[in-house]
């Protein structure tokens, strides 16, 4: 997919994560400058009979913190939480007023959007689930209406922890800032943030906002979850090393560690930018998305879905792969997908594919999945402000079929203008998008 006959320029001007490293973009990225590890055994819920028994879980944080209003947000789920703090701190920086009916930052609400790639996941699954189990009548294979909601009520801190859609955490995101444009929800597996950012990018395009709050928010640590994820033999299961157990491209790789989070960008156009003389980050220069069409969970073994993304939005960028200095990669650590995306940028790249760093912060992070995307995208304007990009960790043992330079182990200095991110998720869904140096 590209867009042809847009002429807004697109800027970020505000940026927002909480995440396994740091409840800040700043603690966040100096973590992966030090190569540090999010991955640690499992707490939110006992782990120790699953094949998997370490995560990349959000520790110490409380939402509280963030927000003058708590009691409007106390019943949404994890990811709500987080996104309620990466929210807060990408309006701060951006100079947007929060929690008040008088805001004055000269931004009109009714052309204020939001676009997040916001997952499932119970609030509190401990009781979700022991509520389903009192209710469940197997000997006829029904729910007692009766006993599941006495349970319920008795578990849960509240009903409104039944509600589990998607659009739960924009909602959140539209009562702290007053949002009243267009609001999208996408829960794209893996490419859901970065599905979230280039269609935000496309809404202010168009003309239907002047300002979007876009990114990704998700925690799947749970039982469910994690239980889905095993049975596809997605995930490691290296329980003797689980700060090492996330280590892309490597010979040993044996499956992503399931990690949670949340990323927020504060997107608008040019001109509103300029007129409230906020500070540019970067700047949004293209987008592509594709399918595969191929399987539910592979992917195409040409990374043909992939390699059709990638050029997409280098059209949409009006740039060529000669241009590209810094590319984040999806890099989950799987077999499959760290070989075919490989495969996929020397298709895209050609002979330059082995000049240009490519590496994967998945080896520290672990794997955000809805708010993945979101969060590499900030290592990506990161990496233009300071001319370093992020290493991958745990690069011990190269796969010699994988060649391209991976910045094994420790961040490099290099000039970095423009940067490309990439997701792939399960399903087929390829989302890429392209930023650069603000001029």
């Amino acid at each position: 997919m590209t867009h042809k006959g847009t002429t807004k320029r697109v800027v970020i001007t505000g940026m927002g994560i909480v995440c396994p490293l740091g409840h800040d973009v700043e603690s966040a990225w100096a973590a992966m400058m030090a190569g540090k590890s999010g991955v640690a055994k499992t707490t939110i819920f006992d782990a120790s009979t699953f094949p998997t028994t370490f995560s990349a879980e959000v520790k110490g944080y409380d939402f509280r913190k963030f927000t003058k209003r708590p009691e409007l947000h106390k019943d949404g789920n994890r990811g709500t939480g987080f996104v309620i703090g990466a929210t807060a701190q990408a309006c701060c920086q951006a100079g947007i007023d929060i929690e008040t009916d008088t805001p004055s930052d000269e931004i009109d609400r009714l052309r204020m959007g939001i676009y997040l790639g916001a997952g499932e996941g119970s609030a509190n699954s401990d009781a979700f689930f022991s509520s389903i189990v009192a209710g469940w009548d197997d000997e006829n294979h029904r729910m007692d209406w009766a006993k599941w909601t006495l349970a319920a009520q008795s578990k849960m801190r509240a009903m409104h922890e039944l509600e589990q859609e998607s659009n739960m955490p924009p909602a959140h995101i539209a009562m702290m800032t007053g949002a009243r444009g267009p609001v999208r929800a996408c829960l794209t597996a893996c490419a859901a943030g970065t599905q979230a950012v280039g269609e935000a990018m496309m809404m202010i395009r168009r003309g239907d906002a002047d300002v979007v709050i876009a990114g990704g928010a998700h925690s799947m640590i749970h039982p469910l979850g994690q239980t889905g994820f095993n049975r596809l033999t997605a995930i490691s299961t290296r329980n003797d090393s689980p700060e090492t157990a996330s280590r892309p491209f490597t010979a040993s790789r044996d499956g992503f560690v399931l990690g949670e989070g949340a990323a927020i960008l504060i997107m608008e156009s040019l001109d509103s930018a300029k007129n409230r003389d906020a500070k540019i980050l970067a700047e949004v220069i293209g987008y592509g998305s594709s399918s595969d069409a191929f399987r539910i969970t592979d992917m195409h073994e040409e990374g043909r879905g992939a390699i059709q993304a990638i050029e997409a939005a280098l059209r949409d960028s009006q740039i060529t792969y000669k241009d590209v200095d810094y590319i984040n990669t999806h890099g989950t650590s799987t077999t499959e997908n760290d070989s075919i995306e490989t495969k996929a940028i020397k298709a895209v790249f050609k002979k330059r594919a082995k000049q240009v760093p490519a590496s994967s912060v998945k080896s520290m992070l672990g794997h955000l999945i809805g708010a993945a995307g979101a969060a590499e995208l900030i290592t990506c304007v990161l990496a233009i402000r300071d001319n370093i990009v992020p290493p991958t960790m745990n690069l011990n043992d190269p796969d010699p079929a994988l060649d391209l330079d991976y910045v094994p182990n420790a961040p490099r200095r290099c000039e970095v203008n423009i940067a490309m991110n990439e997701s792939f998720g399960f399903g087929g869904q390829n989302n890429v998008v392209i930023i650069k140096r603000y001029e």
